[in-house]
């Protein structure tokens, strides 16, 4: 009976030491598993091995296109190239948005490493980068949160916006506007400019380690940062607050040039008209004749003359100036050459010059009527001699 009851303690203390190393074995893998999820948030390397995980960014370079109010976050709008060397004028890997705040902390990571890179090693980071991340205030007595997101009056830029929780995601809005006045000129990123990931620098071998080129590669701060935090910009996201390319307006020199080359042009227009009103009937006829070979009328000159006017007027108005000056110039070069057509076949036609072979104006001499007259004029003075 006693042994039987020293078996079952046994057993019992068996098992409850079981279960006690069950237990101390679970919360060492969860003490674990927490570790490593610690250290895989603060590793660039290991933070997302998806399909989309990228180690090497050497080969890769981002272009940070706007900033903009996307799902009530503050987010940039970048694309991802994998053609760095082409200064992000091939296709993209894909148009992605990162909340602001993330953004710009791998910015300024990435900016500091370009400063340690030139030897600036006791560069320190402006105040306005700690707005960066969400930081109380206290402005009137009241509590607020400053924190850096999108500017309210351009896509282009960054201001630090008022929220009135510790979360900064309720914004403080006054007239519409939630911005504070606060210069955040120091830190605004390159938008529109394409930013290599990697950046080298030379270096001697006694002034790095062995792991510095690997590093490098794989700890690119701007580009693992947005690409760690990163969502795909879908076709709506894509078209929230595009700003409509701003019309380059005629300023003043233009309106003058503008001015110059019309008078220019009305004032051959003119002389060209007064020129074929003292027109010869031949060389009306020539003309007409060669319209006629060409399958025109002068109907359809005038026609297409006035259409061109008009046409040159409407580009104008609508402010494409790289078109109205092309064809005004045009316009006027044509204008000039037939001007200088008709003066040329006035001359002619007057006596004064005529066209030789190569196409050379010479001075016209006497002309054949003019050589058969004196002849005719002369005729009577010869007398034949009397025969003896």
């Amino acid at each position: 009976m006693m042994s039987q009851s020293s078996a079952s303690m046994r057993r019992w203390f068996g098992f409850v030491f079981l279960l006690l190393t069950l237990s101390s074995r679970s919360s060492l893998a969860d003490q674990n598993d927490d570790a490593a999820a610690q250290g895989n948030y603060y590793s660039n390397a290991d933070y997302s091995q998806g399909d989309d995980y990228i180690k090497y960014w050497t080969d890769y370079a981002l272009l940070p296109k706007r900033c903009i109010v996307y799902n009530n976050v503050d987010v940039i709008v970048f694309s991802v190239h994998a053609q760095g060397y082409k200064q992000c004028t091939d296709d993209p890997v894909g148009t992605y948005i990162t909340p602001v705040p993330n953004f710009l902390q791998g910015y300024l990571q990435y900016y500091l490493q370009i400063q340690a890179d030139k030897g600036n090693e006791d560069y320190e980071l402006p105040d306005v980068a700690n707005y960066a991340y969400c930081t109380r205030t206290v402005i009137q007595n009241e509590e607020y949160w400053l924190q850096i997101g999108c500017s309210d009056g351009t896509t282009q830029g960054l201001s630090v916006n008022i929220y009135s929780d510790n979360t900064c995601t309720t914004r403080s809005v006054v007239d519409g506007y939630d911005d504070a006045n606060i210069d955040v000129s120091e830190i605004q990123l390159p938008f529109k400019h394409c930013q290599a990931c990697v950046m080298w620098v030379d270096k001697n071998d006694d002034e790095i380690d062995d792991m510095f080129y690997e590093n490098r590669q794989t700890s690119a701060p701007l580009c693992s940062t947005a690409w760690n935090y990163k969502q795909t910009c879908d076709r709506k996201c894509q078209h929230t607050n595009v700003e409509k390319q701003e019309k380059d307006n005629w300023n003043t020199p233009d309106k003058i040039l503008l001015a110059i080359l019309a008078i220019f042009g009305a004032g051959m227009l003119i002389a060209i008209l007064r020129k074929r009103q003292n027109m010869s009937n031949k060389d009306a006829l020539l003309e007409q004749a060669a319209m006629s070979a060409a399958g025109l009328q002068q109907a359809h000159v005038i026609g297409i003359f006035l259409m061109i006017v008009i046409v040159i007027t409407v580009f104008a108005l609508l402010q494409l100036k790289n078109i109205t000056w092309a064809l005004l110039l045009i316009m006027n070069t044509a204008l000039f050459g037939y001007l200088m057509k008709l003066t040329v076949d006035s001359g002619v036609s007057a006596g004064e010059s005529v066209i030789g072979p190569d196409g050379t104006v010479i001075r016209h001499a006497e002309s054949d009527d003019s050589s058969v007259e004196s002849r005719d004029e002369n005729a009577g003075t010869y007398h034949l001699p009397t025969l003896a």
